[in-house]
């Protein structure tokens, strides 16, 4: 099972839009498609249609409490697409955490123990902090997809965002690397836009996908609907710039199991 974090420790960037929108698209692909609602605002899991009290277990009861990982699925409305919610509880996980031992590995123990081959891919929707539990995810992953607003601070957020991977693999995941920053909520109307979208590819070079992601009123009515975009409107300029993503993002992946 491929695994991937969607992490930026800044808020409002796109994460969760990406997160949902990028799990749709590979599930239309004929990918069997997990993903973890890590955030405690549990936006991921909204999007996706699931009410409260469809969250009988969450990742907090698989963080905390240990509940295996199957135990812990919601199904969606997306074929092959099946999600561990969150609720609020997981806003007391990060201090409850800090009382484990092996605090910063119980979710790739959660996921090593995980049903083989239910799976080919796992994204993981982190909440905007790089504590515990985004710790927790970018050591259970082998990959980042970091999602970046075109604005001017998001460039010194992700300077410290790339620090912090360094630190990671130097201590607990050496497999850990930057799948790929994608930019978001892109107006080609706006020149810091422009200029924000230049820097980043002068830094990284080809760790920036080729897709932006636009800002879209349509990929922002899609979550009220309990819908990724993809399938609220599936021609909106988000959706159509979701699945080119997609598109690229398998291309990157080294064992292409399902052809795109």
């Amino acid at each position: 099972m491929v695994r991937i974090a969607i992490a930026n420790q800044k808020g409002g960037v796109g994460k969760t839009t990406t997160a949902i929108n990028m799990a749709t698209a590979l599930a239309a692909s004929g990918w069997k498609v997990l993903l973890i609602d890590l955030d405690p605002q549990g936006n991921a899991s909204t999007g996706l249609g699931l009410s409260q009290g469809d969250r009988v277990n969450s990742s907090y009861d698989l963080l905390i409490n240990e509940v295996p990982l199957a135990e812990c699925i919601g199904q969606t409305k997306v074929p092959g697409l099946e999600i561990v919610p969150a609720t609020v509880d997981l806003s007391g996980a990060e201090v409850e955490l800090v009382g484990f031992e092996e605090r910063t590995h119980r979710l790739k123990k959660a996921l090593d123990s995980a049903e083989s081959g239910r799976w080919d891919i796992c994204l993981i929707d982190c909440p905007p902090s790089l504590g515990l539990l985004t710790l927790n995810a970018m050591v259970a992953v082998e990959s980042l997809l970091v999602p970046l607003q075109c604005e001017f601070f998001a460039l010194e957020g992700l300077s410290q965002l790339l620090q912090t991977v360094e630190r990671i693999r130097a201590r607990f995941n050496r497999q850990l690397s930057v799948m790929g920053v994608v930019l978001t909520m892109y107006d080609r109307r706006n020149k810091l836009t422009e200029q924000v979208s230049d820097d980043v590819r002068a830094c990284l070079g080809d760790v920036v996908f080729d897709t932006v992601i636009p800002r879209n009123v349509r990929l922002s009515e899609a979550p009220s609907h309990g819908l990724p975009a993809l399938i609220y409107d599936h021609r909106c300029t988000g959706s159509v710039a979701y699945i080119d993503l997609a598109r690229e993002l398998i291309a990157r992946l080294p064992d292409r199991k399902v052809a795109a």
